[in-house]
């Protein structure tokens, strides 16, 4: 990402553990995190983002001079402990998926071996149904989902509600399992 997130102060610390995803990487969940910051800072636009995770160590490594670019937006932590820390992420945007078929956009993608894994943030929405006997057709909830996924683990999934963008956000690992299978296949070498 190329311009950093401002710190949430009503998101979770990505230092924490998750009781609803205790067995998710803290690095992945860590970026998840920082994506979800990123586009929440322009608001429900539509638009699906898709990110590749690269080890920050590595990216450090091959090019020193994104150290100014990276700028120190995980939680106060100090970016050139990053070197120290090989299993931190960083999140690198990509240009705009092609097409309106999500599924079928991924399925054209095959990471490098260099990329550790990806995340989509996609806007969703959820149809509840109408109750029964309801004059109302329009139960339903919009939000913006992100999904992260390495090649090995539990996916990370969070998801900030439309109607409550300064609310907690609901993680789960269970969100968009098949999101999660067609993010993890693009990393399938």
């Amino acid at each position: 990402m190329t311009t950093p997130a401002q710190p949430d102060p009503a998101a979770p610390d990505p230092g924490d553990p998750d009781p609803h995803q205790p067995d998710a990487p803290a690095p992945l969940r860590a970026a998840v995190l920082e994506i979800e910051g990123f586009v929440a800072a322009s608001g429900f636009t539509g638009r699906r983002t898709l990110f590749a995770l690269v080890p920050t160590a590595e990216l450090l490594a091959h090019d020193p001079g994104l150290i100014g670019q990276l700028g120190d937006d995980r939680g106060g932590a100090d970016l050139w402990s990053a070197l120290e820390a090989p299993a931190s992420l960083t999140p690198v945007e990509q240009e705009s998926l092609p097409g309106s078929d999500l599924a079928e956009a991924l399925a054209k993608i095959a990471w490098p071996d260099e990329v550790a894994g990806c995340a989509l943030a996609v806007e969703i929405i959820v149809d509840a149904g109408a109750q029964p006997g309801s004059a109302d057709h329009t139960d339903h909830a919009e939000g913006r989902l992100v999904v992260g996924v390495l090649r090995e683990g539990p996916p990370v999934c969070v998801l900030r509600w439309r109607h409550a963008p300064d609310g907690p956000l609901t993680e789960s690992p269970d969100l968009a399992p098949e999101l999660a299978a067609a993010l993890r296949a693009t990393l399938v070498s």
